[in-house]
C-alpha cells in the first residue's frame, strides 16, 4: 500500500510538470491600469489563467509547451462591450422578422453574431435585451458548446405599454394584445417588481429598462419619459434583492434624471443629457455607456430611402447626430464612462470603431481602452478576473498590429484572440 501511494505521488508530480503552458512573446503590451505601453514581454498562460508576465522573450521549458510569436504586435486584455444585442442585426426587413423567424432561427443567427463579436476581440459582452434566446446563448458559450464571448445578459428589456420595449408596437390592433410583466411590460410598482422577478426566473444577470422613448421602436417619440420614478425605484430595489443592477436606455433628459435618482447604474446612449444631469450622474456614481457607433449608423441609414419605417426616420436623424457631441461634453464634465456600442443596431464585428469615435471626441486613447477593460470589468463585478493582463487573471488576451495609443484605428482589426487560455483567432 505504501508503494502504491509513492507511485501516485510520482505520477501526480510528473503530470504537474508536464501540464502544457503557452508562452506569448509580446512586442508591446498595454498595461491599461498604469497607462503604460511595455516592450518585449512574455506572458505565460497555464490552463485558463495568466501564470506570469516576464521581461524579455522566455524560452518554453517543456517540449509540450507552445510558443506564440507576437513580437511585431501590440497585446492587450480581452475587450468588454457593455451594450450589444446578439439576437439580431440591422437590415431593411428587420421589422418583418418577428413574423418570419422562429425562435430557432433567432438562436442560430445569434451563434454567428457571437462568433463575429469574439473575432473582433471582444471576449466579454453585456447583452441588453432580446427575446430570451440570449440566456441560452450565454449558457451554450459557458458550457463550451459554441464559440463566443462571455455573456452577461438582461434577457428581455423592460418597458411600459406602448413604450420602447413593448414588443407589440406598430402591429395591427388584433396583434397588439396586452403584454404584461411576464413579457417585460410594466405599468405600476407591482408590475415592476414582478417583471424583475420574472427576469431573474428566466436567468437574467442584469435588468434593463427603457426609461425614455427610443429611435428604432415603431412609435413617434424618442425622448419622452416612460416610467415614473416610483416604478424605477421598485425595479432597482427588487433587482438589488436578487443581486442584480439596472441599466437604463435613455435619450431624453427627464427620463435620465428619474432613472439616476432611482438608483440605476448605467445610462445607455444619454443623447440629450444636460449639464445638470451630468452632475447628478457624478453624485450617484452612475456610468454613461455612450454607443456613438449606433448613433452614427442610424443617422446614416435614415437617409437611405426605405431602410427604416417612415416613423423612425426623423428620430434617427435628430438623435443619432447628437450622441458624439454629448459624449464630448460628458467626458469633459468628468462623468464615468464605460465602453458600449449597441452592436446589432449596426453590423456585429464592427464594435472596434467605437474607440475611434471616442478619441475623435476628445478622450485620450488609453482612457478609451480603459473604458473597455478595467472600467467595464468593475461594472460587471469581475475586476479581479477580467480587464487586465496580470497574474491570476483569466487569460483573455488579444493583439493588434499597431500601438493603439498612437493609432487607435488599429482596434478595428484585431489579429489574435485568446479566451481563457484557448486561441480562438491566430
Amino acid at each position: 500500500m505504501k508503494n502504491f501511494y509513492i507511485l501516485l505521488t510520482v505520477l501526480f508530480i510528473s503530470f504537474g510538470s508536464l501540464a502544457q503552458k503557452t508562452y506569448l512573446h509580446c512586442g508591446k503590451l498595454v498595461d491599461v491600469k498604469n497607462e503604460k505601453v511595455l516592450s518585449q514581454k512574455t506572458i505565460i498562460v497555464s490552463g485558463t489563467k495568466i501564470e506570469a508576465i516576464e521581461n524579455g522573450y522566455l524560452t518554453a521549458k517543456n517540449e509540450q509547451d507552445t510558443t506564440i510569436d507576437l513580437k511585431d504586435k501590440t497585446v492587450l486584455p480581452g475587450l468588454i462591450d457593455m451594450h450589444v444585442h446578439l439576437e439580431g442585426e440591422t437590415s431593411p426587413d428587420n421589422y418583418l422578422k418577428p413574423f418570419t423567424l422562429n425562435e430557432a432561427d433567432v438562436a442560430l443567427n445569434a451563434v454567428g453574431y457571437a462568433y463575429k463579436t469574439l473575432m473582433a476581440g471582444f471576449t466579454t459582452v453585456r447583452d441588453l435585451g432580446g427575446s430570451g434566446v440570449n440566456v441560452a446563448l450565454r449558457n451554450a458559450v459557458n458550457n463550451g458548446k459554441i464559440t463566443g464571448p462571455r455573456i452577461f445578459t438582461a434577457e428581455k428589456a423592460l418597458g411600459t405599454t406602448g413604450g420602447h420595449a413593448d414588443p407589440t408596437n406598430g402591429r395591427k390592433r388584433n396583434l397588439m394584445d396586452d403584454p404584461g410583466p411576464k413579457e417585460g411590460v410594466v405599468n405600476g410598482t407591482d408590475d415592476a417588481k414582478k417583471a424583475v422577478r420574472q427576469r431573474y426566473k428566466n436567468g437574467a444577470d442584469w435588468i434593463k429598462i427603457t426609461a425614455t422613448g427610443g429611435v428604432l421602436s415603431v412609435a413617434k417619440n424618442s425622448k419622452n419619459p416612460q416610467f415614473t420614478e416610483e416604478e424605477i425605484k421598485a425595479i432597482v430595489t427588487t433587482a438589488q434583492d436578487y443581486d442584480m443592477q439596472v441599466a437604463a436606455h435613455a435619450h431624453g433628459d427627464d427620463g435620465m434624471q428619474r432613472a439616476i435618482r432611482a438608483g440605476v447604474k448605467t445610462i445607455e446612449h444619454g443623447t440629450l443629457m444636460s449639464n445638470e444631469t451630468m452632475e447628478l450622474m457624478k453624485q450617484h456614481d452612475a456610468y454613461l455607456v455612450p454607443t456613438i457607433s449606433a448613433g452614427k449608423y442610424v443617422a446614416e441609414k435614415a437617409k437611405v430611402d426605405g431602410y427604416y419605417p417612415a416613423i423612425i426616420v426623423p428620430k434617427a436623424l435628430e438623435i443619432g447626430s447628437q450622441i458624439q457631441d454629448m459624449f464630448r461634453r460628458a467626458y469633459k464634465k468628468g462623468v464615468s464612462i464605460a465602453f458600449g456600442t449597441d452592436a446589432g443596431v449596426f453590423p456585429h464585428g464592427d464594435n472596434g470603431k467605437e474607440f475611434g469615435y471616442m478619441v475623435e471626441a476628445g478622450m485620450p486613447a488609453i482612457e478609451a481602452l480603459q473604458s473597455a477593460t478595467i472600467t467595464s470589468a468593475k461594472l460587471l463585478g469581475q475586476e479581479s478576473n477580467l480587464g487586465q493582463l496580470q497574474p491570476g487573471y483569466l487569460a483573455d488576451i488579444i493583439a493588434v498590429k499597431d500601438d493603439p495609443t498612437q493609432n487607435i484605428k488599429t482596434m478595428e482589426n484585431v489579429v489574435f484572440v485568446m479566451k481563457e487560455g484557448i486561441v480562438e483567432k491566430d
